[in-house]
């Protein structure tokens, strides 16, 4: 059956959030260049990241950095930004599709790093591309229950390994044109980490009120896009149509309850410009009101809204209505409101 989940919390505000940005700039072009004969072979024209994706470049961890301890330095600026110390946390949720190994958690190493006290609640959340927004949303949900006073959200995402693997087998001769294709999508990846803290609105009453939103899935499309360390593989038409198609459904069924048509900032989950122009046309958003950071970041998976919204933050006032929004593989969409 159809329908959307409605949340709505009632004393949960964004205290801080924070990034930290891998020092190594990665090109399309060197990306490109290192497909060279790839390229040549399938007689594809140069330039596609750029000219399909609107991806100029991305950052990749470069040497003594890693995407756990640039999670751990992000929370930490965080913590400090939002004046709460690592004692009063109850809650860490680690939202990274990034892991080195399946168990332990990656939460585990993130809450030693953090110095975070043994009462402190720690897990691994994965939903995609939007486990940041689900993170929020259940630390949301665990605060205005009473079951904690202070969380933090934290991403930390490493594409290196995925790009290096995408490019070997890309040049190997028995990759066609849909192949290629096929895998287009793990060459507009990024890396980077986020780290937000959330706490109770009415300790914090200058903060940014969390107000609640809406998800919906469309799980019937799991299959059109399955990513691990091999590579990422899409069916990028089939995905960018069930996509939109589950964005809008959500979008007029929550019209009933949200009125979201005139919002300040839209931060979506940042892919390509093929994928954002789309939900802008799609949903009727101002388009002076979506900012784009796939151009320069490429596409961060959980931690591109977050990192997006450190990128705004410093152009917000108070009083201004900013939504979350975005599509996860498998898919499921989610929107989330904030009053700035």
């Amino acid at each position: 059956m159809a329908g959307n989940a409605n949340t709505r919390f009632e004393n949960v505000a964004l205290l801080s959030v924070a990034s930290t940005l891998p020092s190594r700039v990665t090109t399309s072009v060197d990306i490109e260049e290192r497909l060279t004969a790839a390229l040549r072979r399938l007689k594809l024209p140069g330039g596609l990241l750029q000219r399909v994706a609107g991806v100029l470049e991305r950052r990749n961890w470069a040497s003594g950095e890693s995407s756990d301890e640039a999670t751990v330095s992000a929370g930490r600026r965080a913590m400090a930004e939002a004046n709460v110390d690592p004692s009063q946390l109850g809650l860490l949720i680690n939202t990274s599709v990034t892991r080195k190994h399946l168990e332990p958690s990656v939460a585990v190493r993130l809450h030693h790093g953090l110095g975070l006290p043994s009462s402190a609640i720690n897990f691994d959340v994965a939903n995609a591309c939007l486990g940041f927004v689900s993170g929020m949303s259940l630390a949301a949900s665990m605060i205005d229950s009473g079951q904690i006073r202070y969380a933090i959200v934290v991403n930390g995402e490493d594409a290196d390994e995925i790009q290096d693997t995408t490019i070997r087998r890309l040049l190997t001769r028995d990759v066609n044109r849909d192949d290629f294709m096929s895998e287009f999508a793990s060459l507009t990846l990024g890396s980077g980490s986020a780290a937000a803290i959330l706490g109770r609105a009415d300790e914090h009453p200058t903060a940014h009120r969390v107000l609640g939103g809406v998800t919906r899935a469309a799980t019937q499309f799991h299959e059109l896009c399955v990513g691990s360390v091999d590579g990422m593989f899409t069916d990028a038409k089939a995905l960018l149509k069930g996509g939109l198609d589950l964005v809008v459904s959500a979008w007029k069924e929550a019209s009933t309850e949200w009125n979201w048509s005139s919002m300040d900032r839209y931060i979506t989950h940042q892919v390509s410009s093929v994928h954002t122009n789309a939900i802008v046309k799609a949903a009727g958003l101002d388009p002076d009101r979506v900012p784009r950071t796939y151009p320069r970041f490429g596409n961060v998976g959980p931690a591109s809204i977050p990192i997006t919204l450190v990128e705004e933050q410093e152009t917000l006032k108070k009083g201004d209505r900013v939504l979350l929004m975005g599509v996860g593989s498998g898919l499921n969409t989610a929107m989330l409101e904030l009053a700035w």
